[in-house]
């Protein structure tokens, strides 16, 4: 019964995370020519720091490595493969780790989808800046890794500062312990004479 909930969350998730993804996509392929720019009305100001745009991408996230679309579709699977085997077996309360799971994972996927159905190509749309066009998948996946790294940050100086005390606590005790000990032989030395 664990197995079925802790199942069902993550793939409620990313199904949510995923077809917000692939609307939003169709979106931009329906209503935006290819390599063509929208603002909403009376925002023209807002054109250098951030526009939609239509744009493919072959490569990873944020355009790097184009040309490996294949590849990235292979690793994908990997890596959704990984994620379901590791999935159940995290600690309910770790819900940080399982949360950046399961955004990598719908990430992931959401951009397989579209290399499996566009010829190993990948519609990005969000540009802000000088940034590189990127789409909710790709979000998806950086605030993933992301929680990831500050999880695993935050899990081990927790971890740290719990064994400190613990050291010093025992140390405390250890110290404690002495004096008592050497006023006991004392007196029972006194006690003998």
């Amino acid at each position: 019964m664990k197995l079925v909930r802790d199942y069902s969350i993550l793939l409620i998730f990313a199904t949510v995370i995923i077809t917000l993804d692939q609307w939003t996509k169709w979106l931009v392929r329906e209503n935006i020519p290819y390599m063509g720019t929208w603002l909403p009305q009376g925002m023209d100001w807002l054109a250098p720091y951030a526009r939609i745009v239509h744009w493919y991408n072959t490569g990873a996230a944020f355009g790097m490595f184009q040309g490996y679309g294949w590849f990235f579709t292979i690793l994908a699977f990997v890596v959704t493969a990984l994620i379901l085997f590791y999935y159940p077996r995290t600690a309910p309360e770790d819900w940080w780790l399982r949360l950046a799971m399961g955004m990598q994972m719908s990430g992931a996927l959401g951009n397989v989808i579209d290399r499996l159905t566009l010829d190993w190509k990948v519609t990005d749309f969000i540009s802000v800046g000088n940034f590189p066009v990127f789409n909710i998948a790709d979000a998806s996946i950086t605030i993933g890794v992301v929680i990831l790294l500050v999880g695993v940050w935050w899990k081990e100086s927790h971890h740290k500062h719990q064994d400190g005390e613990a050291e010093f606590s025992e140390e405390e005790l250890a110290g404690e312990a002495a004096p008592e000990d050497g006023r006991q032989a004392v007196d029972e030395v006194a006690d003998n004479d």
